[in-house]
């Protein structure tokens, strides 16, 4: 999603009014062996996570922050400061901020760069397993929530989520950031029914604050012209300052929360039915296919459902997987003639054999670990006779993790045969994978010896 931390966004006073109906659980630090926050950038460990911070360690829990970026892209449009001039500012600012929230927290700065957390996840992902390998257990690690909106936020989200999966004697809770500013109270979509709360004494409350003045260069203009506005003002502040810090406790295994909050305010997704290049797109996919019939037919990621409602005129039995509920509900609607299961591939893989297999625009949103795990499913669960299609955007996209020419070029890599099909434009690539048992069409059909 997109915002603009220039506009006023969502009235903090509506938020009050919600919170209170919120049956929220307490976060309770009692027993906890250690604390690990993840910030992708200086200011979010305050913001989302200062009173944590400050309340734990005022208990005599070891407290460790993993600052992966500097934040020198906070202010892109200044005509007054350069982000090489803002790195190691922010990053002092980082660190005057902890020492106010308590002076035994310790920090690890991973100098990423501001807004690239995601072509550097194997540097965060080595720096938070090695922080937990030493860790007095139970350590509970904080991190943003990955429908906050915000690319680097939502990778850092995931990467902590995939390490505190595989690591023993952790717990994950994730915190909001700018999702206070955009999301609607109205009709929420960040996930309230998993909300933690901490409640903060007046001395704790305090820190916070005077941990957020210590970054002036976030609250205050750089200057009067046109792009040093402040990042966070007072109305945006005011969501952080609150009595209460807000966090949320992950579903194990499930990468839907930005996809449902997108699907809420956009429910038919990515207008696959307006758009002349998704018809198109959808036309050419159908078109790659090298047989007119299918026996078993699976589609990952299948969205609002109208490439499966088409897949229903090539295949005796269709099944479309999603991680969003919101998705399947409408796709559903749209394709009663296929089924359909709420599953995030590949922790989550359907039973049965196939002999065809879509995957289409999906595969730049999954980690490169998780786009093998599950090419090797695909390879499982694939007949000989069958093809794995897919198909990927080919330009920029900020929610993804890669791009369509690595996830098309780790395909071709990892794929035991050579693609029956390749198709490139400038907007997106193509492939159609085949089994053991699969020639092209006018062999098939006896056209060639």
């Amino acid at each position: 999603m997109s915002f603009d931390h220039r506009e006023p966004g969502t009235d903090p006073a509506a938020w009050t009014a919600f919170l209170r109906s919120v049956p929220a659980v307490p976060v309770d630090l009692h027993g906890v062996g250690s604390v690990v926050v993840v910030a992708p950038h200086p200011d979010d460990e305050t913001l989302g996570a200062g009173g944590l911070i400050a309340t734990a360690a005022d208990a005599g829990i070891p407290v460790h922050v993993l600052l992966v970026t500097r934040g020198e892209r906070s202010h892109p449009d200044s005509p007054t400061v350069t982000p090489a001039e803002l790195a190691p500012r922010r990053a002092a600012e980082f660190r005057a901020a902890l020492r106010v929230l308590h002076p035994t927290a310790g920090a690890t700065e991973l100098d990423v760069p501001d807004g690239a957390v995601r072509e550097h996840v194997d540097v965060l992902r080595a720096a938070l397993e090695h922080r937990l390998a030493g860790a007095p257990r139970p350590t509970l690690v904080v991190a943003p929530w990955r429908g906050d909106g915000h690319r680097d936020h939502r990778i850092a989200g995931e990467v902590a989520e995939q390490v505190v999966d595989a690591t023993p004697g952790t717990d994950l809770l994730a915190y909001p950031v700018w999702a206070w500013h955009w999301d609607d109270p109205a009709a929420p979509t960040a996930p309230w029914d998993r909300a933690r709360t901490l409640t903060l004494d007046a001395d704790v409350r305090d820190r916070k604050a005077r941990a957020l003045a210590a970054y002036p260069s976030q609250t205050l203009p750089l200057s009067a012209a046109p792009g040093d506005e402040a990042i966070v003002d007072d109305r945006h502040a005011a969501h952080h300052l609150r009595v209460e810090e807000w966090l949320f406790a992950p579903v194990r295994s499930r990468s839907g929360d930005s996809f449902d909050a997108h699907y809420a305010r956009k429910p038919e997704g990515w207008d696959f039915d307006g758009s002349w290049y998704e018809q198109r797109k959808r036309a050419v996919t159908l078109a790659a296919l090298p047989r007119p019939r299918f026996r078993s037919a699976l589609e990952l990621g299948c969205a609002t459902g109208v490439l499966t409602a088409a897949l229903t005129e090539r295949a005796d039995a269709v099944l479309g997987t999603d991680v969003a509920a919101a998705a399947i509900e409408r796709a559903e609607r749209r394709a009663p003639g296929a089924r359909f299961e709420t599953a995030a591939f590949p922790a989550e893989w359907p039973d049965g054999r196939w002999d065809l297999v879509v995957l289409s625009e999906v595969g730049y949103y999954l980690s490169p670990d998780d786009l093998d795990r599950t090419l090797d499913r695909v390879l499982e669960t694939l007949d000989d006779d069958g093809v794995l299609v897919a198909c990927h955007w080919r330009h920029p996209d900020d929610d993804a993790v890669t791009d369509g020419d690595t996830v098309d070029a780790r395909l071709a890599t990892r794929w035991p045969r050579p693609a029956l099909v390749r198709h490139v434009e400038e907007d997106f690539v193509l492939s159609v994978l085949p089994g053991p048992a699969v020639t092209s069409v006018a062999r098939a059909e006896g056209l060639v010896r």
